[in-house]
């Protein structure tokens, strides 16, 4: 069958669903030769089955979160698993899913760039090809339950390392674990260059919310050459929370689109960031050129409490008065008084302190309605 009828024959069939609606999280590591033709085609595809999202393409892989009916998302997984590029790369079980739909992305951005989660390193100078040791859930779960069993985790040779974005590890994380201070993941080799001193002859289990992100970040840290040895939790968090909802991961889990966040437990481990009540669901700033993120409970909200640090309530009252004056930078408190790559003190077990109010986003920092114009080639041309 040719690209275009299986793509038709797909529009028919997705075009009949339920309405229920599911988003799909994968990442795929191997060499493609042609990037900008599979990002012709997976725009075709997800054109065809109505799916929204964000798909990543270079020419070490493929970075996917899509949305659509249930129908679809299952269609779009048998395309992939039947692809030639990624049939012997990919698995059924390589495909997340949790409830959510197209709404939960504004529109559908394919494009091709030089690596599929922006770390900031060439992927010739640190290659997914040599990560860390993937541990299954139950694995991972296991060394986790040792680590924290330890009577002094201080003198542990073992850090258990979250290598996500502050925002995300403020709403959910795991007890003991080591959540740096960064921004952006890009961030994440300077933070390693700042604090080589504390993984020196360590253990280091690492993880992120569906595993991409510990793929080249644990190839990073084992290129220093300090740790005794470098794991990673296979399939994140994601996976981890679908065999032990009510594991050692506590609170929510940070996504990348609208929906913020999602739960499989009823822990809160985060608090508003007026009046300190147990808190963690995310809204936007509301002064409308911020793109930080901002925890603050109904009663804060009713009161006006609305923006994420007093720079932006200033924007805010200034931009009230003068409305035609729209020109603010995306910048104010939270990201100025914030270090690209802070300096850890020599404790490993124990969590460093959350600081304030939280950013907007993409897994290179959070910006949900930032987009750039990226060109794209045309599919028909392919």
């Amino acid at each position: 069958m040719s690209v275009q009828r299986r793509n038709t024959h797909l529009q028919r069939k997705s075009g009949h669903s339920n309405g229920e609606g599911e988003v799909l999280l994968y990442y795929c590591y191997c060499d493609l030769e042609d990037p900008d033709w599979i990002c012709a085609w997976q725009t075709t595809l997800c054109q065809h089955l109505h799916l929204t999202g964000k798909v990543r393409i270079a020419t070490e892989g493929i970075n996917g979160t899509v949305g659509g009916s249930k129908l679809a998302t299952r269609l779009y997984v048998e395309v992939m698993l039947s692809c030639p590029l990624f049939k012997d790369y990919l698995c059924k079980d390589d495909f997340k899913t949790s409830k959510g739909g197209a709404c939960c992305f504004p529109e559908l951005r394919v494009g091709v760039f030089a690596e599929i989660v922006p770390m900031g390193i060439s992927p010739s100078r640190i290659s997914y090809k040599k990560p860390g040791i993937h541990l299954s859930p139950g694995e991972f779960h296991k060394e986790v339950e040792k680590f924290l069993s330890q009577e002094n985790q201080e003198e542990s040779d073992t850090i258990l390392l979250d290598c996500r974005n502050f925002y995300e590890s403020k709403i959910g994380r795991f007890q003991g674990c080591l959540a740096p201070d960064i921004r952006k993941f890009s961030y994440f080799p300077s933070y390693v260059d700042e604090n080589l001193e504390l993984f020196k002859e360590k253990r280091v289990l690492m993880y992120c919310t569906g595993g991409i992100r510990c793929e080249r970040g644990s190839a990073y840290l084992k290129a220093k050459g300090v740790c005794k040895e470098v794991f990673q939790l296979k399939g994140g968090i994601h996976k981890y929370l679908e065999e032990f909802p009510d594991g050692f991961y506590k609170g929510k889990l940070f996504v990348f689109d609208e929906r913020y966040a999602l739960s499989f437990n009823s822990d809160i481990v985060s608090e508003c960031s007026y009046c300190g009540a147990p808190w963690d669901q995310y809204k936007l700033c509301s002064t409308p050129q911020c793109r930080q993120l901002v925890l603050t409970c109904p009663a804060c909200q009713g009161q006006g409490f609305t923006a994420c640090c007093v720079t932006c309530q200033d924007k805010g009252s200034r931009q009230a008065a003068s409305p035609a004056q729209s020109s603010f930078k995306e910048e104010c408190e939270c990201t100025a008084r914030r270090l690209r790559a802070p300096r850890e003190l020599l404790q490993q077990g124990r969590l460093p302190a959350s600081p304030g109010p939280r950013p907007g986003h993409d897994e290179d920092g959070p910006c949900l309605h930032e987009r750039p114009h990226l060109p794209f080639p045309n599919p028909s041309q392919s």
